[in-house]
């Protein structure tokens, strides 16, 4: 397990980073990697959507521009105070901090679950995964990103010792033991030279 995949960890990282994220992660998760995200999925008029590890709320804007109902959840209030001022606390999305490993919803309430660099920061990412599926309605639709893992060997060794990087392969197992049955994998990069994040599209089994 990487150091950031311990909870108190990841919360102390995004206490300081939380201050210069939106600035950082422009350069690694632009605006166009997320569109071309958004774009995978089918979106409803009425649709009740979850941003898992909402953070500051870059994809949690993204989704603002094809859903109303719009709500984002987060272990960190570091993250989550730059999310209210961009939003309000209660205004244009309902915010709630928490474990995407618990999360705090009923089984079958949302119709899209997003999440975008979080899962490779839990502990556990198929009990994340299995509460994503719980938590979005049957037929419902669930993406995931997360990065990939490095190719270079020196890379590896790094990319293992700080937090989760997974293949394709990875991906399959993980999602397969979270119980879902249909998804692809679409690898992106903002440059040729920036890190690959493996993006998951899922469609929730129909129960």
């Amino acid at each position: 397990m990487g150091i950031l995949e311990d909870k108190s960890n990841a919360r102390l990282f995004y206490k300081y980073l939380s201050k210069v994220y939106d600035q950082v992660n422009r350069f690694n998760w632009t605006e166009e990697m997320r569109s071309e995200a958004l774009s995978w999925l089918e979106f409803g008029e009425d649709d009740k959507v979850l941003d898992v590890g909402c953070g500051t709320g870059f994809g949690t804007m993204g989704l603002l521009e094809h859903a109303d109902d719009v709500h984002g959840l987060d272990q960190s209030i570091h993250q989550m105070e730059k999310a209210f001022e961009k939003f309000g606390k209660h205004d244009r999305v309902h915010f709630y901090r928490g474990d995407a490993e618990r999360l705090p919803f009923a089984d079958d309430t949302f119709d899209i679950v997003w999440s975008s660099g979080s899962i490779e920061y839990w502990p556990d990412p198929v009990a994340g995964l299995s509460e994503i599926r719980r938590v979005a309605k049957p037929g419902g639709q669930a993406l995931v990103v997360g990065p990939d893992y490095p190719h270079n060997r020196v890379l590896q060794r790094v990319a293992d010792a700080i937090m989760l990087f997974y293949d394709e392969e990875e991906a399959d197992r993980m999602f397969t033991e979270a119980g879902f049955e249909t998804f692809e994998h679409h690898i992106q990069r903002a440059t040729p030279q920036s890190p690959r994040a493996i993006t998951t599209v899922a469609q929730v089994p129909e129960e």
